[in-house]
């Protein structure tokens, strides 16, 4: 009974959606089972030198090493049935895979969160000490108040958090037209209510921490690549020099599939673990993990092409003659070939990451500046979409595409009400949990817009410089 008044506690005690995110390390229970040896009693593997312990205030709870590691090392081994799984193949709770067919695919780890939902509401579920360690509240936007998601000041960003909150809104109603007939017996959740606070918070802890793996085979023969929840292996923290690497094989005794994570370097005493959750932008850590990478190389700005901006961008850059809103044919043509005009086209294009500027993007400006068909058609489009070929159009080409991506870049950090000054000047005041989070989120945006707008200027100063030593020479020539 007392496990009973758990569980129906943890349920009904989530946070609306409307409350403040938690930064804290609080768990769903107070005195959870001991994760570690949880996973050891159940056939799994843990290193003795692999402790949890709390990192900081902005982390929370995570691994570390209690004494050096050698590299190489199996640091933890999940068999088979440790992680936590919800598959297509599974017959169990036809209910429960009728409600998933109706989450949409970019939003998959709802439909693994209608798993854990499930087994949170069990009593004595096998995954209960597993379960009973999760955070208690999430610090993803869809839990911010409604001024901190305001504060975040990115359209792009504000879409995708109101289209989820939209979705869980509509998702509740949903859930409780399929179980609001059920006696508790056949009940998925065990009777409980579950509402748009609960389902984000299952949302929230699987997109913060499931991995997609190897799952069973289809009625081909074919693994699915599932999401799986994988106990004490997810709480290891990200970063983009992992010291530590997940591997999935096949257990020789059992012939099933197993989890292990590995020391990818020697580890050194206090050193937390690190796993790479992915080359993802701040965009998708935030809103799927809750954090935000400082200096993040994969972080990149979305626009949307159009041509009167791009057109007013390069007459402010001083370009003479844009007609970006009026292309001549030949130069439609190479837009429809780009996907940038056509019957579907996608005018997504971005600023920033590992490109620095969209190929795309980069493309049809070199094409739309320039006049001379001959010239362009002489070049594929790889050659055309790339920053490392140097001035395929000419050097004055190049250096009006970059002027012109300088003023874009100007444009769009006048879409922030805000300066990157009075932001860190707000953190320094003492922001805290969510709006500190948001505050941090639009430094990294704005600050990846100025590298932006330095590289180009770096690439319009050498390019002007050769453009004067060669007109030098021909003067030379010439006299």
């Amino acid at each position: 009974m007392a496990t009973s008044k758990a569980v129906m506690c943890s349920l009904t005690q989530l946070r609306p959606l409307t409350c403040a995110a938690s930064a804290s390390a609080s768990r769903l229970v107070s005195h959870p089972p001991d994760l570690i040896k949880w996973v050891t009693r159940e056939g799994g593997f843990v290193h003795r030198a692999v402790k949890i312990a709390q990192l900081d205030s902005s982390n929370g709870l995570g691994l570390v090493a209690k004494e050096e590691i050698p590299r190489g090392s199996d640091l933890i081994v999940l068999p088979h049935h440790l992680p936590l799984r919800f598959t297509s193949l599974e017959q169990e709770d036809p209910l429960l895979h009728d409600l998933a067919r109706q989450v949409p695919e970019e939003l998959w780890a709802m439909k693994l969160g209608l798993k854990l939902l499930q087994e949170r509401a069990k009593v004595g579920s096998f995954w209960w000490p597993y379960i009973s360690n999760l955070p208690e509240a999430y610090t993803v936007p869809i839990f911010f108040p409604g001024e901190d998601i305001k504060n975040l000041q990115y359209a792009p960003l504000l879409h995708q958090v109101n289209k989820r909150c939209r979705f869980l809104l509509d998702f509740e109603q949903e859930v409780k037209r399929a179980v609001g007939n059920l006696t508790p017996d056949k009940h998925p959740f065990g009777g409980q209510e579950v509402d748009a606070s609960s389902l984000g918070w299952a949302m929230s802890a699987v997109s913060s921490r499931a991995f997609r793996l190897y799952g069973e085979k289809d009625p081909d023969g074919i693994r699915i690549d599932i999401p799986m929840m994988l106990p004490l292996i997810d709480m290891c923290n990200h970063s983009f020099n992992p010291n530590a690497k997940m591997v999935q094989e096949q257990d020789t005794s059992s012939m099933k599939m197993q989890v292990k994570v590995v020391a990818e370097t020697a580890i050194k005493e206090d050193d937390p673990l690190l796993l790479c959750y992915g080359c993802l932008n701040n965009d998708l850590f935030l809103l799927d993990y809750g954090f935000v990478v400082h200096s993040n190389p994969y972080d990149c700005i979305e626009l949307r092409y159009d041509g009167a901006l791009l057109d007013a961008a390069s007459m402010a850059a001083g370009v003479s003659s844009p007609n970006f809103s009026a292309p001549a044919p030949w130069q439609e043509l190479i837009l429809s070939q780009l996907n940038l005009a056509g019957e579907t086209p996608d005018f997504k294009v971005s600023l920033g990451g590992q490109e620095t500027v969209d190929g795309r993007l980069l493309a049809a400006l070199r094409v739309l500046l320039s006049s001379n068909m001959e010239i362009v058609q002489k070049y594929d489009l790889g050659t055309l979409q790339s920053l490392d070929a140097e001035a395929p159009l000419g050097v004055a080409n190049d250096i009006a595409v970059f002027r012109t991506l300088i003023a874009l870049c100007v444009i769009a950090l006048g879409h922030f009400p805000t300066k990157i000054m009075d932001d860190e000047s707000l953190l320094k005041q003492g922001a805290s949990g969510s709006t500190d989070l948001a505050i941090q989120y639009r430094i990294q945006k704005k600050s990846l817009i100025i590298d932006v707008m330095k590289n180009l200027s770096k690439r319009v100063k050498l390019l002007s410089s050769k453009e004067t030593a060669t007109a030098e020479g021909q003067v030379t020539v010439n006299n």
